[in-house]
């Protein structure tokens, strides 16, 4: 190399470290935030005495195998998962973080659920006795308070409605049982909605969470809390880049009210709804895909009493938009029973307002079996579709209502088939007009238009269901 060709290099390379260094100094540095949180995170674990053919609570179902002396740990801090075991007593841990001087705690329900004794461990390694203050399995929240003979090290809450999309975050908690893990990443997503989950809107993060996270907080780089560590999505058991917290905001309220009343109440506005996808938006002469749909209305509920009927997509409740259906449930839930709201829905095309009274949400939904109807079957060609009267044991478990409804026994490839319409699917309306029986069906099939993409709403075992069917020409 010439002395020029040296000298050029020179500066080029300390450009090229002077810059490596600049850039690494813009990651965020998390040690002050461990530091001043660290001694109020604490771990969780619970005994719960186990009877002859009952199962250990918080088992390995879904966790990989692995080799030892981890396959040991696990056994140990998770129980050991089947039928059929002897009595004697099994353990599940998590995590929690003290929220108040005075020895309040919050956690998952489930790391708690079940319990017959609560002990938590502090970061100084005292293990104290845990009394349940109250729990919220919706939320999957759960309040527990401690005794200590002075103010404990408390967290500071945060909003997670100020979070922002690829804003940094830290998680500190127990996984496996090592305590006072630390792992970072940033927001994923926000209002993410999960199966079987209508009442969380969680918060998605790419940071690290494993078994005995769960309870845990996760913090902003304020050193704020501003999620409570929840779930995992995983195929092996095991942290694959999808981690799901409750947003504080959330559990606070929940909090507050196991606080007051020792259980939680939510609002309740009575419909089952579903997604509107863009051949459905089509279907009901909107010109975009949004809202959430209303597949059902229950019998004497808010909804009902209001006039919102099966059909209507609500685009905005409460004065704020329902651009996402999984919006939806968090907001009707966090409202206040007896308030008043205002619920905007697309009707015929045309937006309508409604003055909806929310309700406590119930326990559960009450469902009745009524009377089947007579009647032979029919098979449309022109759908490739065949329905038959509905039976009593059919009506009861999907919840149809008395004089409406037909079963697919028979479907082809064709029109129907493509719209997603199944076999043992129940038909209660197509294009906004009630299937009451076979001879129902058969005049309102004979009256579609051709050409036309017309909504058809089905019950089958996950729920009502509204689908796009093409009619051809």
């Amino acid at each position: 190399m010439s002395r020029f060709a040296f000298h050029l290099f020179t500066p080029l390379l300390l450009l090229l470290l002077l810059g490596g260094v600049a850039e690494a100094s813009r990651l965020p540095d998390f040690t002050q935030l461990v530091k001043d949180n660290q001694a109020a995170v604490v771990n969780i674990s619970t005994v719960q005495k186990l009877r002859a053919g009952r199962r250990s609570p918080h088992g390995l179902h879904g966790l990989p195998e692995l080799p030892p002396p981890y396959d040991e740990w696990l056994k140990r801090f998770f129980g050991e998962e089947g039928e059929g075991m002897p009595e004697g007593e099994a353990q599940s841990l998590g995590s929690g973080f003290i929220i108040s001087p005075d020895g309040y705690i919050l956690t998952n329900n489930h790391v708690i659920e079940d319990a017959d004794e609560i002990i938590v461990r502090l970061n100084d390694r005292r293990e104290l006795k845990a009394e349940l203050v109250g729990t919220d399995e919706r939320s999957d929240i759960a309040l527990l308070k401690i005794e200590a003979d002075e103010d404990l090290p408390t967290v500071k809450i945060g909003s997670s409605g100020r979070l922002e999309v690829g804003e940094w975050v830290a998680a500190i908690g127990s996984p496996f049982g090592f305590d006072s893990s630390v792992t970072v990443g940033v927001v994923s997503a926000k209002g993410r909605m999960l199966p079987n989950e209508n009442y969380v809107s969680f918060i998605q993060t790419d940071v690290a969470i494993n078994p005995g996270n769960s309870g845990g907080p996760l913090f902003n780089l304020d050193g704020e809390v501003v999620g409570v560590n929840s779930q995992i999505f995983s195929r092996t058991g095991g942290y694959m880049g999808l981690s799901f917290a409750i947003p504080i905001d959330l559990a606070m309220n929940v909090v507050r009210q196991l606080k007051e009343k020792g259980r939680v109440s939510r609002g309740w506005l009575g419909i089952y709804f579903q997604e509107v996808t863009r051949d459905l938006a089509e279907s009901f002469g909107m010109d975009k895909p949004r809202g959430a749909l209303v597949a059902k209305v229950v019998p004497d509920s808010p909804a009902e009493k209001a006039g919102l009927r099966v059909g209507d997509v609500i685009v905005s409740y409460d004065g704020k938009p329902v651009d996402d259906p999984g919006v939806l449930p968090p907001l009707v839930g966090q409202t206040p029973v007896g308030k008043k709201v205002q619920v905007e829905v697309i009707r015929d095309g045309e937006e309508r307002t409604f003055r909806v009274t929310i309700q406590e949400l119930p326990d559960a939904d009450e469902r009745g079996g009524t009377p089947h109807r007579e009647g032979g079957s029919s098979f449309d060609k022109r759908l490739k579709l065949g329905v038959g009267p509905l039976d009593d044991e059919t009506r009861e478990s999907l919840g149809v209502e008395d004089e409406e409804g037909v079963v697919v026994n028979r479907i082809q490839p064709g029109p129907a088939f493509d719209a997603g319409i199944r076999k043992g699917d129940v038909i209660v309306m197509i294009d906004g007009k009630r299937v009451e029986d076979v001879k129902g069906f058969r005049r309102i099939v004979g009256e579609l238009e051709e050409g036309a993409t017309v909504p058809v709403l089905v019950h089958r075992s996950s729920g009502p269901l509204f689908l796009a069917l093409k009619v051809p020409d």
